[in-house]
């Protein structure tokens, strides 16, 4: 089971992707679990984004890499000429492989353990859940705090090749400020850009209790 956790479909057809499957799974309810117990008072929301930051692909491959499971990956030929064993999916991959393969062979308690141990100065280190949310996010709840409608985002302009590809996207916050423009290689990135200018601006807006604000807000 560890040679199948730690072989890529390219290199035939006893891969992880079915440990993986379970791993995932595993991984993210017993870090759920985590989370309850130690976080007791904190929202859904909240939950929801602190075990996203310790299961996303970023997290799980640098992981990989501190255990330097890219040293012993079995890949097919075109993935080892391409780098697959460093490659930030393949190794988020084949960790939860692991968890999967550990799990079939000890038993729950045994995988449980094993991803406890790997993740508590992970989980220890997190970040107050409100500094973990999106731009977008930030400024929807800081314009529905107080009352006002959900901010529009619409795309100006789309240039370049397929392969770099740049949008304009601008954010409208009604009557509250000017709109702001961001640019990004992707809508999600360029709209997220926006937010944050708009967040940025509003929030200074709203402490310094500035007139756009104050007339927006119907005072």
């Amino acid at each position: 089971m560890l040679e199948q956790a730690l072989t890529h479909r390219s290199h035939g057809p006893r891969h992880y992707e079915r440990l993986e499957f379970l791993g995932d799974s595993l991984l993210s309810m017993v870090i759920a679990e985590r989370l309850f117990q130690q976080r007791p008072h904190a929202p859904e929301g909240d939950l929801s984004r602190l075990r996203s930051r310790l299961v996303r692909d970023i997290t799980l491959a640098r992981l990989a890499k501190e255990l330097g499971l890219g040293d012993h990956l079995r890949l097919g030929a075109g993935e080892l000429r391409s780098g697959g064993f460093l490659r930030e999916s393949i190794l988020a991959d084949t960790v939860e492989a692991l968890i999967g393969a550990i799990y079939l062979d000890g038993g729950f308690d045994v995988a449980r353990r094993v991803i406890l141990e790997l993740f508590e100065r992970r989980i220890a280190e997190l970040p107050d859940a409100d500094s973990l949310k999106d731009p977008k996010t930030r400024l929807q709840e800081l314009l529905q705090g107080r009352g006002h409608e959900l901010p529009e985002y619409s795309v100006i302009a789309e240039s370049g090749a397929d392969h770099a590809k740049c949008f304009e996207v601008e954010c409208r916050a009604g009557d509250l400020a000017g709109p702001v423009r961001a640019e990004a290689a992707s809508r999600r990135k360029a709209e997220q850009a926006a937010a944050r200018l708009m967040y940025e601006r509003l929030r200074e807006a709203f402490a310094t209790g500035s007139s756009a604000v104050m007339q927006g807000s119907g005072d």
